[in-house]
């Protein structure tokens, strides 16, 4: 498949700096590098916090929205975002109602995002976490035919 690749250094940039100019409703915070919702923190709404590693967007930054994501951390190309990063980004969205954190069940993104966890319970926001797993490979019923794709989530 071909892409459009400046430079491969750059492409988490990139793509993040497209997103924001493309949606208003998006706001790209530097230093660390996250997405939030424009509007944020909603006041008397629980915010929704997820992340992972970028190379596959729009996941995650592309499922910031009302009703949907609050903020998004994206990590480097198949890289789990940083504590640090998840920490800042959440303490930006949180209203007052506390964070629920959507993490997929990765290694680095279960410990990082629980890293975070805990070092925003010392700073008394309340948080709380869930991991999910998909599933997308179907059982295949012969040889020659295709396998059927499905996705599902399960709330561990």
């Amino acid at each position: 498949m071909k892409k459009l690749i400046n430079d491969v250094q750059d492409v988490l940039d990139e793509q993040l700096a497209g997103l924001a100019k493309a949606h208003p409703s998006l706001t790209l915070h530097q230093d660390p590098v996250y997405v939030t919702r424009a509007d944020a923190p909603v006041a008397g709404k629980v915010a929704l916090l997820s992340g992972g590693g970028s190379g596959h967007e729009p996941m995650h930054c592309g499922y910031i929205g009302q009703g949907m994501l609050s903020g998004a951390c994206p990590g480097e190309i198949f890289t789990s975002p940083t504590p640090d990063k998840i920490f800042e980004c959440a303490m930006q969205i949180d209203g007052g109602e506390g964070v629920l954190m959507i993490i997929k069940n990765y290694t680095g993104d279960i410990l990082n995002f629980e890293t975070a966890t805990e070092l925003l319970h010392d700073s008394g926001v309340k948080v709380t976490t869930v991991v999910i797993d998909d599933d997308v490979a179907g059982k295949r019923q012969s040889l020659y035919r295709r396998a059927t794709r499905r996705c599902q989530h399960r709330i561990n």
